[in-house]
Formats: C-alpha cells, sequence, structure tokens
C-alpha cells in the first residue's frame, strides 16, 4: 500500500494492526489515531481493537449531529449511552478513549499538556459553523481548567478545498454564525461554474478549524494538520462526497495521559 507524504509532526504507524497515522507533537503527550480503510470499524471487536491500539480499555463513541453539543467522561460516572448524541467527546479518565467517525469532515484531536485531558471533536461544514473547534478548547476550561496555550491540536484526514465545492447557503450559514467577516472571505473562494449558472464556493475546512483554535486561545505552532484530502485518497480514506452512502468511516481516536479531576460541569 503506497502512503502518502505527510508533514513532518505527523508519521504513518501500525498499532495492534491497525494502520493509521499519529501526530508526533500530540504523541509527546498521549496515545492516539487517525485510522485508514483498513479498519473497518463494523463491530464491537473492530473497537475493541482500536481502544487497545492506543492503550485505552473503553471508547467512548456516540451518534454525531453535526453540531456542537459536549459530552465529558467523568470519573467514577457511567459512562454515557452510544445513543448519546454529541460532537465535542471530552476525556479526564486514562482508561477512557474518545473517538469521533469522519467520512469528509474534519476529525480533531486535541490534549492538554497540563492537566492530560483530551478531546476529540467531529466538525463538519455545520460543526465547524457552529465552531465546535472553539466549544472544545471552552470545555477543557470549564472541565479541566485547561489553559488553552498548553493545548495540542491533531486535524486529520479530511475533505480539502480542491474538492469541496458548496453553494451560498452554507456561506451564509457561517456568516449567520458571527464569524469574522474576513475569517469567512478566507475560508470560502468563489469557482467557476461549470454547465451551471448557480455560484460555487471551495471551502477550506482546515483553515476554518485552525483559525478557530488560535482565536480561542491555541498557539498556531501547537496546531498540526495532515494536508490529506480524504477525496484526493480514495484508497486509505473515506470520502461522503465521493461515496455517498457506499462511504465507509475513519476514527480518530486519543486517550488521557493521566486522571484528571473534573473541575466544573458541562
Amino acid at each position: 500500500m503506497f502512503f502518502p507524504p505527510v508533514p513532518d509532526s505527523f508519521k504513518w504507524t501500525t498499532k495492534a494492526g491497525i494502520v493509521a497515522l499519529y501526530c508526533q507533537p500530540l504523541a509527546v503527550v498521549t496515545s492516539h489515531l487517525f485510522t485508514t480503510r483498513q479498519a473497518p470499524l463494523l463491530t464491537k471487536n473492530d473497537w475493541v481493537q482500536l481502544s487497545a491500539a492506543v492503550g485505552a480499555h473503553e471508547v467512548l463513541q456516540v451518534r454525531q449531529v453535526h453540531g456542537s453539543s459536549t459530552l465529558v467522561v467523568q470519573p467514577k460516572r457511567p459512562l454515557p449511552s452510544c445513543d448519546s448524541e454529541a460532537d465535542v467527546l471530552l476525556s479526564g479518565v486514562p482508561e477512557v478513549a474518545v473517538a469521533v467517525r469522519s467520512a469528509d469532515c474534519v476529525p480533531l484531536l486535541i490534549a492538554d499538556a497540563g492537566s492530560g485531558a483530551v478531546a476529540a471533536v467531529h466538525a463538519g461544514w455545520r460543526g465547524t459553523a457552529a465552531g465546535a473547534a472553539t466549544v472544545a478548547v471552552e470545555s477543557l476550561q470549564r472541565n479541566f481548567s485547561s489553559n488553552p496555550s498548553d493545548l495540542i491540536v491533531a486535524i486529520g484526514p479530511c475533505i480539502g478545498p480542491c474538492c469541496y465545492k458548496v453553494g451560498m447557503d452554507v456561506v451564509n450559514a457561517f456568516q449567520a454564525q458571527q464569524h469574522l467577516h474576513h475569517n469567512v472571505d478566507q475560508w470560502f473562494h468563489k469557482t467557476r461554474p461549470l454547465n451551471t449558472s448557480k455560484q460555487l464556493f471551495s471551502l477550506d475546512l482546515v483553515a476554518a478549524n485552525f483559525d478557530q483554535l488560535v482565536l480561542a486561545g491555541v498557539p498556531e505552532n501547537q496546531v498540526h494538520a495532515t494536508g490529506l484530502c480524504t477525496a484526493m485518497h480514495l484508497d486509505l480514506f473515506p470520502s461522503f462526497r465521493s461515496e455517498r452512502e457506499m462511504a465507509g468511516r475513519m476514527a480518530g481516536i486519543i486517550k488521557p495521559s493521566c486522571s484528571v479531576k473534573r473541575q466544573g460541569s458541562v
């Protein structure tokens, strides 16, 4: 299998039989992975294997609803149900990893180098418009007293602006969320219509999430992106835009590095 080149901050690896990517600066803090098609993630045993690959006993994954709602894994409390709905998952319990699934949407993994708490974020265009990355930073601050300057973020493979064309309705949705106008202008670029009078825009989801993280206080040099477009690497990653209902899912999974006392409430 051919593995495309990635930035120096990322490396290809095989753990517990799973071919995956990891972010080297994030690995200094805690164990995590971005999976490929090689991990089907269809059965409970698939998830057991994945959690073992990052050294966790359990993994929390829930119903993702393309928003910015949050769930927190609490010490000495039952895990939230897999039927719970959220797109931002936090954990301060080292035995319990958190994971998000994606097929073009942005998977973000965040670790607090100070407390050891972590977050996994699912950010499609709706979640990005709703500021899911910002919500994750604020939730880490509120629940684990995290300092944004201590956060390290890995942005996994997702659809790139090369392949992600959207209409004016998506632009309007971002503007309605009161993002800075000059940022929205940088995230969307007009494209030449082909056989249609409808104006299309290419959307840079990585840039949008990067800017939101930096505005939330995360240092620029602590936000790392793979630069891999899922739609351009269908041999490795699923892409809903390319494959529609036939698309599988990849996962971003991360575990806390130590037990963290929960400071507040969601």
